[in-house]
């Protein structure tokens, strides 16, 4: 099996290759070669005889399609310009994640092979009105993104829909929430506070939190995204019929409620480093995120959330820092 993962380069596509690697297979057909594209952060990757690292541009059609071309049986497309950034500069959140989508797409389609993709999606895709907790935003809710972002996500489900109704691709695309403990550093997601008010701390450094702490968000850790990005992998294409898209299971966390699970399993020396300095800018876009979903479908199909923020907190001390906290 030969597999592409754009997007290489991030801390998902970090992990989901070095996962792949080390299972040495997906669904019982051994993997015989996996290209890493990225324009950053591929040097974090471990060498490895069945790896390839390489610089693209998805922007680039005759680089993507270049690259596509000696042909590949599951390809993840992680790569995408973030939220926050999306919404800044509309011509290039426009330009990565629809148009480099796109190319994406078209490459795949020229293979003539159906190849096996899943598409990293977004919560965002959702937006108001939706119904307010303890109501439940269902599978069948309907999307009406409130942000560019959210927008250009649910604009590619729609293209891999339909690229998979004509049977150019296999293609599967998952709504992630909000990714809790992010390793490495802040990045311009809007959520990207969720992650350093505890990974920082935790590291001996000081984090803002910039949001109330009543605010609540969906979320779901490293372990959790991995498995689900190779148990979709794995899936048969007739698992999903004719809706192409996932909502994958979360857990709603109450932020106030994260820092008291921090200050249980790491003390008060490691939770007093968090410092609220409200952003209004921030808070009004967090309130306007959902956070109320009841994913049955995937749960159906055997897809898991995680327990408790207890369990993703010490998966990251366990995962990122080697089981030490900094005191």
């Amino acid at each position: 099996m030969r597999i592409l993962i754009t997007g290489a380069g991030g801390f998902i596509g970090r992990k989901l290759t070095e996962r792949l690697l080390a299972d040495g297979s997906v669904d019982g057909r051994s993997i015989e070669h996996v290209t890493a594209a990225d324009l950053f952060g591929l040097e974090q990757l471990a060498d490895d005889p069945r790896l390839t690292k390489t610089a693209l541009d998805i922007t680039d059609h005759v680089a993507t399609a270049q690259l596509i071309a000696p042909g590949f049986d599951l390809v993840v497309h992680l790569a995408a310009i973030v939220s926050a950034n999306a919404e800044e500069d509309f011509d290039l959140g426009y330009k990565v994640n629809m148009d480099g989508t796109r190319y994406i797409l078209e490459g795949l389609r020229a293979l003539g092979t159906t190849p096996r993709l899943i598409f990293a999606s977004t919560l965002a895709v959702f937006g108001g009105p939706v119904p307010a907790a303890p109501a439940l935003i269902g599978d069948d809710f309907h999307l009406t993104p409130q942000t560019s972002y959210g927008t250009q996500k649910a604009a590619c489900e729609l293209m891999v829909a339909d690229y998979t109704r004509k049977g150019f691709i296999d293609g599967r695309s998952l709504r992630l929430p909000t990714i809790v403990v992010r390793p490495g550093k802040p990045n311009k997601a809007a959520s990207t506070f969720a992650s350093s008010i505890i990974r920082e701390p935790l590291a001996g450094q000081e984090a803002i939190c910039p949001v109330d702490l009543d605010s609540t968000m969906y979320i779901l850790s490293p372990r959790r995204v991995i498995d689900a990005f190779v148990k979709t992998a794995e899936l048969p294409s007739e698992a999903f019929g004719q809706v192409r898209s996932l909502t994958l299971p979360g857990i709603a966390v109450r932020i106030g409620d994260a820092l008291d699970a921090l200050r249980r399993i790491a003390g008060d020396a490691v939770a007093d480093r968090v410092q609220q300095v409200p952003d209004p800018k921030i808070q009004k876009i967090v309130d306007g995120w959902p956070y109320n979903f009841a994913s049955k479908r995937a749960l159906a199909m055997g897809y898991a959330a995680d327990s408790s923020i207890d369990e993703i907190i010490e998966a990251h001390i366990a995962d990122e820092l080697g089981g030490k906290i900094a005191g």
